[in-house]
């Protein structure tokens, strides 16, 4: 059983028109929008301030004319015309300090969150400074436990800590007894481990 292949099938159902020439599309023509002009508005030009999107179509003439006069601020007073160019900035839409309608997380279920970094915290909650975390080796804990300072100590705890544990134990404050010699000696040993790890 013979078929028509694809390629007579589409040459036998597309129609072709006879060539000759298309006729050409009307030309539309707009009247000059200013009274009395009998010239073609082929120029667009805005309407006024207030209506920035309505536009009038002129003719070249009185589409010069109407831009060599066209003044924007015309009729505004200084504070106006300042408003208007502060507000330009930020193309005239509001604007906030910053901080202020802000996203908080609300929390009404009560599920905890370990939030290391303060991400979620509450503007009431009171705000210092992180100190940063530390990882010490055993030998620096119990050099912090022998100043009786908690491992997150500064540098200026350590120091202060230091100098008041010397002057408590050293022989000359104890009128010569030897008694809490060893006591200074530890303070100083655990005084050089931290200095040694770059923590004084």
């Amino acid at each position: 059983m013979a078929t028509a292949s694809k390629k007579d099938r589409f040459k036998s159902d597309i129609r072709i028109k006879p060539g000759g020439k298309r006729a050409a599309p009307e030309k539309k023509t707009r009247p000059c929008a200013r009274a009395g002009c009998p010239g073609e508005g082929g120029y667009r030009v805005t309407r006024s301030r207030e209506n920035l999107g309505e536009f009038i179509w002129l003719c070249l003439e009185h589409a010069r004319e109407h831009n060599e006069s066209w003044d924007f601020f015309r009729g505004m007073d200084e504070k106006s015309i300042e408003s208007f160019r502060n507000d330009a900035i930020t193309g005239h839409r509001p604007t906030w300090p910053l901080g202020r309608r802000t996203a908080r997380m609300h929390n009404p279920h009560g599920i905890r969150v370990e939030d290391d970094f303060g991400t979620f915290q509450n503007d009431a909650e009171p705000q210092g400074p992180r100190r940063p975390e530390r990882t010490l080796t055993r030998l620096q804990m119990m050099a912090f436990d022998t100043l009786h300072l908690p491992h997150s100590a500064t540098l200026i705890e350590i120091k202060a800590r230091y100098k008041e544990l010397v002057k408590r134990y050293h022989p000359d404050a104890n009128g010569g007894d030897r008694g809490a010699e060893e006591r200074l000696k530890q303070v100083i040993k655990a005084y050089g481990v931290l200095r040694a790890s770059g923590m004084t």
